[in-house]
C-alpha cells in the first residue's frame, strides 16, 4: 500500500453506532406487560410491588390495575378501569442510577385514553419517580385537576426549599414558575397509543446545566431548564411508580441509563415492535 493511501485510510472514521444498536446497549429495564406484572428484563429486580398496609408486597391484578393479554399496544399492557390506591412500582435500585452527583436517565411507555373523559376529579400521574421524601424531591407525568380540557405535565420537583420557598399549593404557583413542561390538548386519545419518553440530564451536577425533556410520539415537546435540579433522596429509596389516580391503559415501560437524544427517541418511537426488538 502506498503511503499516501495508508495516511488516507487512518483519516477514514470509524462508523457510529446505529440508533437502535445504541438503544440497546442502554437499556436496563423493560416490562412489556403481556404476561407478567413483573418486568421482562431488569439489571435491578425485576418484582412488580405495591404498598398494602404500610408494607411493599407483590402487586397482584385486582379491580383497580389489571393486566389484560392483548389489547395493548405490543401484546398485553396494564389496565386502570377506575381511580384508585393501587400503584404498581419497581425498585429504582440497580436501574433509574439516582447518585447525588450527576445523575442522567430516560423513561419511556406508551398511554391509551381520552383525559378529559376518563379521567377522575383530581390530579392523575401515570408515572412517577419518587425517592424517601417528596420535599426532597419528585418526578412526575400529571394530568392537571381543573382545567378543561385538562394539561398534560412533565415536572422534576428538586428540593422544595429551591422551587417552592414560601411553602405555596403547586396549583397556585404560576405556570412559568414550575419546573414544568405544561402542554395543552396534548395527543391522547382511547382509540390510538401515545408515546411519552422522559429524560433528565446531569441531575444534582454542581457545575453541568441539568435539564428534563418530553417527548410526544418521538418528537420534542418541551424542556425543564435553567433551573436548579438538586435532589435529597436515600439512593437506596428510589422507585419508578405507575398509575396514581390514572383510569387508563399503560404499555411498554423502559428505562435507559442515560438522556437519550432526538434521534434515539425517534428511533425508540418507530421500533416495530416496541422495546422487545432491541433484546
Amino acid at each position: 500500500m502506498k503511503a499516501s493511501a495508508l495516511i488516507l485510510c487512518l483519516f477514514i472514521p470509524l462508523p457510529s453506532l446505529s440508533a437502535q444498536e445504541s438503544l440497546k446497549q442502554s437499556l436496563v429495564f423493560h416490562a412489556s406487560f403481556d404476561k407478567s406484572m413483573d418486568a421482562d428484563y431488569s439489571t435491578g429486580a425485576k418484582a412488580c410491588l405495591s404498598k398494602q398496609g404500610g408494607k411493599l408486597l407483590p402487586c397482584v391484578p385486582n379491580e383497580e390495575v389489571k393486566l389484560t393479554t392483548t389489547g395493548g399496544k405490543f401484546g398485553g399492557c396494564l389496565h386502570f378501569p377506575k381511580k384508585g390506591v393501587t400503584r404498581p412500582q419497581f425498585s429504582g435500585v440497580n436501574i433509574l442510577g439516582y447518585n447525588d452527583k450527576q445523575w442522567s436517565v430516560t423513561v419511556s411507555t406508551w398511554l391509551k385514553l381520552t383525559p378529559d373523559e376518563d379521567l377522575e376529579p383530581g390530579y392523575c400521574d401515570p408515572v412517577q419517580i419518587v425517592g424517601n421524601d417528596t420535599k426532597k424531591g419528585f418526578i412526575f407525568l400529571e394530568w392537571s385537576k381543573n382545567e378543561t380540557p385538562r394539561f398534560f405535565r412533565f415536572a422534576i420537583r428538586p428540593l422544595v426549599e429551591i422551587w417552592n420557598p414560601t411553602n405555596v399549593q403547586w396549583d397556585e404557583i404560576a405556570f412559568d414558575k414550575r419546573p414544568m413542561v405544561q402542554i395543552a390538548n396534548a395527543p391522547f386519545m382511547r382509540e390510538k397509543w401515545t408515546h411519552v419518553v422522559f429524560t433528565l440530564s446531569d441531575i444534582n451536577h454542581k457545575t453541568g446545566k441539568p435539564e428534563g425533556s418530553l417527548y410526544l410520539n418521538g418528537d420534542v415537546a418541551g424542556k425543564i431548564q435553567n433551573w436548579d435540579l438538586t435532589f435529597g433522596w436515600d439512593p437506596a429509596s428510589a422507585a419508578l411508580v405507575l398509575g396514581a389516580s390514572y383510569v387508563g391503559h399503560i404499555d411498554d415501560l423502559a428505562v435507559f441509563n442515560r438522556a437519550l437524544n432526538a434521534d434515539e427517541v425517534r428511533a425508540l418511537h418507530q421500533l416495530a415492535g416496541g422495546v422487545s426488538a432491541l433484546k
